[in-house]
């Protein structure tokens, strides 16, 4: 890739494992409570919410009370969502992050539910569906613990409330129709999380990019200048080694493909991703021409053939 783009979110708040998209959503990990009630929020979606709550707020376990319901699953451990989020001191009702990404004219913030997310956050993140509106209440063993965060005002005894919408979230692994690849196309078996091992046959590769579709996906079909959410793992074709791995990193990246100067990922990614649909998951040999050429970047040699899997996760709306 020409930069690091794995998805990041902001403040100390944020951020990321694993599930499968045939098994039945999980029950949240939290669940309402008189804490998470006595959160008043009002207005719209797509509008900053208006939060009041009396202080202190000191719930035992971490709360949450969907104030305006939404539509689907609720979020699980491992996906990636995009939401509206204010948080605010619970003990003192001070306002620790203005709310940021809830309008149309502001960009969400990106986040990944997961082993970095802080414990009440990813509990209270659960308790959300793509549409819905959560108060949240986190108790400090679920915030910043004994030591607390004096950086951003919250002290060791200090609870939080966290008010986030939900308004748009994306597949934690592909999930299309399982397609046969071609003979002597490199092999790929799946781990039960969906992360590819790959293994390179032996022999020259083909000079040309060859894309090869190996789930058929049934999402939105990805155009030229989208910004797409995917998982990818890419080899060397010489020796098979793993030089990229958003898997490894623990969080799917997010760029825009194009074919024309717009593109922020090589030629070769952009060409195995257009005009696949959300859900599949690609194969793709990627030439020196399609690739980084002849020079050596970010310890890819120079003139190396490449060789990625890609999940399609989403489309950014």
């Amino acid at each position: 890739m020409r930069s690091s783009l794995a998805l990041t979110a902001t403040a100390a708040l944020v951020a990321l494992a694993l599930t499968g998209c045939t098994a039945p959503a999980p029950e949240p990990l939290a669940t309402s409570g008189a804490s998470s009630d006595a959160i008043e929020v009002t207005g719209k979606l797509g509008a900053n919410p208006r939060v009041d709550f009396p202080t202190p707020v000191s719930p035992k376990a971490t709360q949450c009370t969907e104030v305006i319901a939404g539509d689907g699953e609720r979020l699980v451990e491992g996906q990636q969502a995009l939401i509206g989020l204010s948080v605010y001191n619970g003990s003192t009702g001070e306002e620790l992050q203005a709310p940021t990404g809830f309008t149309d004219s502001e960009d969400a913030i990106p986040i990944v539910l997961g082993g970095n997310t802080l414990p009440g956050l990813l509990k209270g993140l659960s308790c959300g569906s793509v549409g819905s509106r959560v108060a949240v209440v986190i108790p400090p063993a679920d915030a910043f613990g004994d030591e607390g965060n004096q950086s951003i005002g919250v002290g060791p005894d200090d609870s939080l409330v966290v008010v986030y919408d939900v308004r748009q979230a994306f597949l934690t692994r592909a999930d299309g129709a399982v397609r046969p690849s071609r003979d002597g196309f490199p092999a790929v078996v799946l781990a039960p999380d969906g992360r590819p091992g790959i293994t390179v046959p032996k022999t020259d590769p083909q000079k040309s990019t060859q894309v090869e579709v190996l789930k058929e996906g049934s999402g939105q079909v990805v155009e030229s200048g989208d910004r797409v959410v995917v998982h990818y793992t890419g080899v060397l074709w010489d020796d098979n080694s793993v030089f990229d791995s958003t898997w490894e990193k623990g969080a799917p990246a997010s760029f825009v493909v194009s074919d024309g100067s717009d593109s922020q990922v090589i030629p070769g990614f952009s060409e195995a991703i257009i005009g696949q649909k959300v859900g599949s998951q690609i194969g793709v040999i990627v030439p020196p021409s399609d690739g980084y050429g002849d020079q050596e970047q970010a310890g890819i040699p120079a003139g190396s053939t490449l060789f990625f899997v890609i999940d399609i996760l989403g489309v950014v709306e």
